[in-house]
């Protein structure tokens, strides 16, 4: 039987669980960034020394005289996590198929809902080149910043699920684009300099790694400036908002975008003056994860895409039956 008429078989995915597994996606792809500073704080990084194995010829952690046990299931943990965001990939595909069957028209729902187990794959070959070499600083970059367009993504997804498939059409003034542009494109210029100050910073997830050579106080105040950047860039949009006379929910979604990007970058302040204590890495690493949610959510409340389309089949008629 084609894939497809297994698929077709399903129940048709209510607005409810359309949006707990969107939700669940948004969760499980900025949550893997967390648990993975975990192990770089905690120096778990090579606790599990190859891949896609533990240790040769064992999934799982064995005892070893160089390594903790504790060490190593916090880095085997953060590969069975692995697992868990690759289950809730796997639903979102589902139920947008599903969705796909009844109304043809909703390729792009498809679209998204692909991008988050195929975001799972390329970031499990990144994982792997990240422990075969040796945590090099570069790699562990790389392999985070992989995570942050699958959050937004994830964000995405949710949203398209309570949308058409429209071309997006923007709601605010020309302006007023170009400031979301400008705010998109400096977010993403403030994660990757985010990464250099961790790649020359104390934390590169095993005691041996090499780190970024580079004075880390130069390369704080230029991470630190883009936010400072960012921030005034989301003033100024404040202020168009406020001179066009934006609606209550645009200004709910920049309320939010405001406030956490604000604690994220006094967090990063704090982290600084306080020596980098592993605790607020991992704090600072969810904080990027909402202030890129909160960024997407802002993003997706400027444009419109029509309404959700009518489904073109409708479930069967119950026949009744003689008395």
């Amino acid at each position: 039987m084609p894939l497809k008429s297994l698929v077709a078989r399903l129940p048709y995915p209510s607005p409810v669980v359309q949006r707990v597994l969107a939700i669940a996606a948004v969760i499980t792809q900025g949550g893997i960034g967390v648990t993975g500073s975990i192990v770089r704080v905690t120096g778990s990084g090579l606790g599990c020394p190859t891949w896609p194995q533990c240790f040769p010829g064992s999934m799982f952690p064995v005892e070893h005289p160089e390594l903790s046990a504790l060490t190593q299931w916090i880095e085997f943990g953060n590969r069975l996590l692995t697992g868990l965001v690759i289950v809730v990939a796997g639903l979102c595909v589902l139920a947008a198929w599903r969705i796909q069957i009844d109304q043809p028209s909703r390729r792009r729902l498809v679209a998204l809902a692909w991008t988050m187990p195929l975001g799972v794959v390329a970031q499990a070959v990144i994982g792997g080149m990240t422990v075969l070499t040796g945590l090099l600083w570069w790699t562990v970059a790389i392999h985070f910043l992989a995570s942050t367009p699958l959050v937004w993504l994830a964000f995405m997804l949710l949203r398209a699920f309570g949308e058409g498939d429209e071309r997006p059409r923007w709601l605010i003034q020309p302006v007023g684009r170009k400031l979301m542009v400008a705010l998109v494109v400096l977010l993403g210029a403030v994660l990757v300099a985010g990464t250099t100050v961790t790649g020359a910073g104390p934390h590169g997830g095993d005691p041996d790694t090499p780190r970024f050579d580079a004075p880390i106080e130069t390369l704080a105040q230029v991470h630190g400036g883009l936010l400072v950047l960012f921030l005034v860039v989301l003033a100024v949009l404040g202020l168009h908002f406020s001179r066009v006379g934006a609606p209550a929910a645009l200004w709910r979604r920049y309320a939010v975008l405001a406030v956490v990007s604000l604690a994220q970058g006094g967090l990063g302040s704090l982290q600084y003056a306080l020596g980098i204590p592993e605790v607020l890495v991992s704090f600072h690493v969810l904080g990027s994860a909402l202030v890129i949610v909160a960024t997407a959510s802002l993003w997706c409340a400027t444009r419109d895409r029509g309404p959700v389309p009518a489904r073109t089949t409708e479930p069967a008629p119950v026949l009744a039956t003689a008395d």
